[in-house]
Order: C-alpha cells, then sequence, then structure tokens
C-alpha cells in the first residue's frame, strides 16, 4: 500500500487576525487525511495569539521573538517542522475542502518535481485571476516576473484558458507548495529578502539544479492580496526593485547578470521617472534606496552567488522577449497574445 504523505499548512501570521476569523475555517475543513495545521506569529500585537488559542486549540502555534518578515519568518518556523510536504499559506487566502489532494498527486507522480502551486483567482472577483500568482509565474529575459493571467496591472478573466498542468518558472507564495527534502537541499529561503520575491528566487535556485516547478490547476485558491503592504506603499517599491536586482546577481552567470542588471539600471530609472511625474516621490525614492542597497551588498551577493549550482539550469517558464517591450509598446495585455517561445 502506498504511504500517505503528510502535510504541513504553515501560515505566516503577522497582526492578522481579521483574516485568520475569516480564512481560517476554511483551512480547517480541508479533506487531506494526513494533516496538520500551523500558524507561525511574527511577534503579532492584534491578539491573534489569543483568539487561536480560544477557538482552535488544534491549531499549531510557533511564536517567533519579532517580525521577522516573510522570508526569515517561514525559515524559522520550517526549522522546527518535519513533514513530507510544507504548504506555505497566506492568512488571506481561503481555500475549498479538497485543494491539498489533486497537487500532493501531481507532485508524487515526478520526483523531479520540487514545488506547485494552485490556480489562484480573486477574492473578492472569483471568475478573475488574482494578481500574486493566477496560473502559474514566468520570468523575462532581463528578470521581470508576470503570470499566465497577469501581466503587470492587467488582470484576466478565467475563462479556463489555461488549466493545463504544466512547467512555469515560479509558484506564488500566496499557496507555495514543497516537498521537504528540496527546501532542506537549498536551505529555504534568503532571510535578506525579507518580504517580496523570495518565492522567485527560491524557485530559481531549484530550477538552477534542475528541478521542476509546476501549476496545478485542478486545485484553486482565492486571495484577498495586498493584506501586508499595499501595491502603492514605497516600501514595497523598494523591496521589489532591491529584491528583483539581487534575485539576478545570485542566479545568473556573472557574465549574463552583468550586462543584464546594466540594462535594468536605465528600466529602473525610466519607473523612477515616471513615478515622479505620476507625483510618487516617496515611491522613486524608493527605487534610488534600492540600488543604494544593491551595491553596499555587492560582494557579500557575489558570495552568495558562488554558492549556486547552476550546471543544470531547467529553462521552462523563462520567456525568451522582453514582456516590458511587448506590454507596453508592442500592447500584448494578455499571456495568450505573446508568441515567444518559453
Amino acid at each position: 500500500m502506498t504511504k500517505i504523505p503528510n502535510v504541513a499548512v504553515v501560515i505566516l501570521n503577522w497582526n492578522g487576525r481579521n483574516f485568520l476569523e475569516s480564512f481560517l475555517p476554511s483551512v480547517i475543513a480541508s479533506t487531506y487525511p494526513r494533516l496538520e495545521i500551523i500558524v507561525a506569529d511574527n511577534a503579532s500585537t492584534d491578539q491573534s495569539i489569543e483568539f487561536l488559542k480560544a477557538n482552535y486549540p488544534t491549531v499549531t502555534i510557533i511564536q517567533n521573538d519579532q517580525n521577522y518578515g516573510f522570508a526569515e519568518g517561514y525559515n524559522r518556523a520550517i526549522s522546527q517542522l518535519e513533514f513530507d510536504y510544507f504548504i506555505l499559506l497566506n492568512s488571506d487566502v481561503e481555500v475549498s475542502s479538497n485543494w491539498i489532494e489533486p497537487v500532493i498527486d501531481l507532485m508524487e507522480s515526478d520526483l523531479n518535481i520540487a514545488v506547485a502551486q494552485p490556480k489562484v483567482l480573486s477574492h473578492s472577483k472569483r471568475n478573475y485571476f488574482e494578481y500574486a500568482g493566477a496560473a502559474g509565474g514566468y520570468l523575462d529575459v532581463l528578470g521581470y516576473p508576470f503570470c499566465r493571467g497577469r501581466i503587470f496591472d492587467t488582470v484576466e478573466e478565467d475563462f479556463k484558458q489555461y488549466d493545463d498542468p504544466s512547467e512555469i518558472f515560479w509558484a506564488s507564495g500566496a499557496a507555495f507548495f514543497i516537498k521537504r527534502n528540496y527546501w532542506v537541499e537549498t536551505g529555504g529561503f534568503d532571510p535578506d529578502f525579507f518580504a517580496h520575491m523570495e518565492e522567485i528566487d527560491l524557485c530559481w535556485r531549484l530550477k538552477n539544479l534542475g528541478y521542476k516547478i509546476v501549476l496545478c490547476p485542478k486545485s484553486t485558491v482565492f486571495h484577498v492580496g495586498g493584506g501586508t503592504l499595499s501595491a502603492e506603499s514605497p516600501f514595497k517599491t523598494y523591496l521589489n526593485f532591491r529584491n528583483n536586482l539581487v534575485m539576478l546577481q545570485k542566479n545568473l552567470s556573472s557574465g549574463n547578470a552583468f550586462l543584464i542588471i546594466f540594462m535594468r539600471f536605465w528600466l529602473d530609472l525610466l519607473s523612477l521617472i515616471k513615478y515622479l511625474f505620476e507625483g510618487k516621490p516617496r515611491n522613486a525614492m524608493a527605487i534610488s534606496k534600492a540600488h543604494f542597497y544593491f551595491f553596499a551588498h555587492f560582494f557579500k551577493n557575489i558570495n552568495k552567488a558562488g554558492k549556486i549550482n547552476k550546471s543544470k539550469f531547467n529553462a521552462a517558464g523563462l520567456y525568451r522577449g522582453s514582456i516590458v517591450w511587448d506590454y507596453f509598446m508592442k500592447k500584448k495585455k494578455t499571456f495568450s497574445s505573446l508568441k515567444k517561445t518559453f
């Protein structure tokens, strides 16, 4: 008889009591037979722990002593756990009762699959994809991430047009399935990322080792999104631009990294000017701060890059064109309109 893998759903919480009240019941109702639900709390001050203890005594609680952010918060929690699979689930995600089974079945079918995600739809517009993940993440040649179902600010309606199980480049951190042995092999998230793009960086490191990242459309979750940082937050702008540069430096070969990062500096300058014209000087300053960070930590990240084995790179999900050019100049707003080879 085939052993059923044991699975831990790990929800990282920071002052998200309202989300726990709204969405934890759907997670509790999951039908997967060997499941433990864990809330890892980043030193919340909104009575989250008291709420959990009073209402959900079967939920395991891990309490971090401070807010370590998304990356290190998960690293510290998962280091205390031993399960076959971890599901990193945002607190603002609603799930269906059988959302786990199809993903685990798909991952068990291929030892080379390290990470998977379900289809991520919007909680408020349930027939539309959600910004953070949609039907799987991709990366263009200049390191810009986008999704099947979402390119920049254009989010598509879900007509089941992307319902084929397929390899992708990165999986959404909103509902991130990973086999324990691959988490251990890579060391988990880069703690210096704090939040944003840490899941893309981890997927890229796994792909550098030849492993697969996949979408499982038989499972669907509904994500609120923007629960911690709004889209207009200068801090979010800073994290996105900073972490993207660091991710490129770490995961590309040294020659490609130099060329692509040089090109990105000029594109980032255009983004900075755009923010100034839009009357958002704090967001423009955030891009400048991201570049200062990049140079201040240049040699530290060179050392990280040197420790990443890139000999077996799996290019599935890498877009061979520029998504910036295709979206803004060629007006290609949907994933299906893209013609370049993946």
